[in-house]
């Protein structure tokens, strides 16, 4: 026996329905978020569950693969499969084109989808709590990285509009002897009055080489001419400066303590050897990529599943006699990211992967399609690592590659 259930979830609630294996509605009901919803769950699923629970299978659609409510499911011997909300979008398209939506319409939608379509869906992967662990830390430091970007291009807006002299006195934004100076001079009046000792301390203290010469260039431009604003819109944007500098300087300060976090999450999983063995992985994007992948061993039947799931293979459409092979335009973000940034990191630290990037480019691809190719090839031998339970190498990795430099077949 069968029963499906579709969970649509807003913050404190959650909207059930559950039907047979015929399509026949058997209960909806409107649950609380928490321990409470999940006791109330239960008691509905077994009312209509024999006294062998054994016999019994669970299946539950849900628009999402994350939090307390699904681990809980999960734990309870459900059978989970978290839809993408596209999908739910397209499978509701099926049953009706005007338009309407409801709580209890979509719980409705991914019960019928669960029992229809439940074999081209995804179960909700069986990652380890170390692997969740590696995700939620590496995500968050890639997440404040993107927000110390944002709020150093408003810092540069900011300054462009009414002192660009600064832009011509610090090179890095947010390095912190540009931070400290902007915080102690935000405008072209007090960062003139600057003394070299105060410009060659900040210098110092953030551990700056060729000091003397630096403050030198410092001055300079902080002193020559330049066109001014009125007073009091100056002042404005000086104070916009200095709140910025701070937000970026703590900013840094985050970033490096969850930069020791990733490193003691990701030192703690089994597989961080065979991630740190693979040319071009450090510690902190080796565990970007393990924390996106996750580390279900049943996860990925294959290396083309793994790569699909990357985004590096391509797709291709075609239709009569039109043929076309593109790029995955849906993708999870931070795994694609992730992995072009280890293709790129790869260049240097792999002659293989390096002879194979030229091939690339030889054949007139362009940089990031070239990378991407390299990408799918890491992806294919980081899945053979993992399944195989050992580290990279180099002569293996590559030796079926035909015009291979010397060095790599020798490695």
């Amino acid at each position: 026996m069968r029963l499906f259930a579709g969970d649509d979830w807003a913050e404190d609630h959650h909207d059930i329905e559950v039907m047979d294996e015929t399509g026949k509605v058997l209960a909806k009901r409107r649950l609380p978020e928490g321990v409470a919803g999940m006791t109330q769950l239960h008691e509905l699923i077994g009312r209509f569950a024999p006294e062998d629970a054994d016999e019994v299978e669970v299946v539950i659609g849900i628009e999402t693969d994350r939090g307390p409510w699904v681990a809980a499911l999960v734990a309870a011997g459900y059978t989970v499969f978290p839809v993408n909300p596209l999908q739910a979008s397209r499978y509701r398209e099926r049953h009706g084109v005007s338009g309407a939506k409801s709580d209890q319409g979509d719980s409705h939608v991914l019960a019928d989808m669960v029992r229809t379509d439940s074999h081209q869906l995804r179960p909700a992967a069986g990652d380890s709590p170390d692997a969740g662990g590696v995700k939620v830390v590496a995500r968050m430091h890639k997440t404040l990285i993107w927000d110390r970007t944002r709020q150093v291009q408003r810092l540069r807006h900011q300054l462009r509009e009414y002192f660009p002299a600064a832009l011509e006195a610090f090179e890095d934004l947010d390095a912190p002897d540009a931070l400290e100076l902007l915080g102690k001079a935000p405008d072209p009046a007090r960062a003139a009055r600057l003394t070299r000792a105060q410009v060659a301390a900040a210098l110092k203290r953030a551990r700056r080489r060729n000091i003397t010469d630096k403050t030198t260039a410092i001055l300079a431009a902080l002193r020559g001419e330049q066109l001014a604003l009125p007073p009091e819109l100056t002042a404005a944007y000086a104070a916009t400066v200095r709140s910025l500098a701070a937000v970026i300087a703590a900013l840094n300060e985050q970033v490096k303590v969850l930069e020791g976090q990733v490193g003691d999450h990701f030192g703690r999983h089994p597989d961080a050897e065979i991630y740190q063995s693979q040319p071009g992985l450090g510690t902190v994007l080796g565990a970007r990529v393990l924390g996106e992948f996750g580390d279900d061993p049943h996860r990925y039947a294959s290396a083309k599943a793994r790569k699909n799931y990357g985004s590096t293979s391509p797709i291709t459409r075609a239709s009569g006699k039109k043929k076309v092979v593109a790029a995955r335009f849906i993708h999870n973000d931070r795994l694609l990211d992730a992995l072009m940034s280890w293709a790129f990191s790869s260049l240097n630290a792999s002659p293989g992967a390096r002879a194979f990037y030229d091939q690339q480019r030889a054949k007139g691809l362009e940089h990031n399609d070239a990378l991407r190719r390299l990408a799918n090839r890491l992806v294919g031998i980081l899945h053979g690592c993992l399944k195989t339970r050992t580290r990279y190498d180099e002569a293996t990795a590559w030796a079926h590659r035909k015009n291979l430099p010397q060095s790599s077949a020798a490695a």
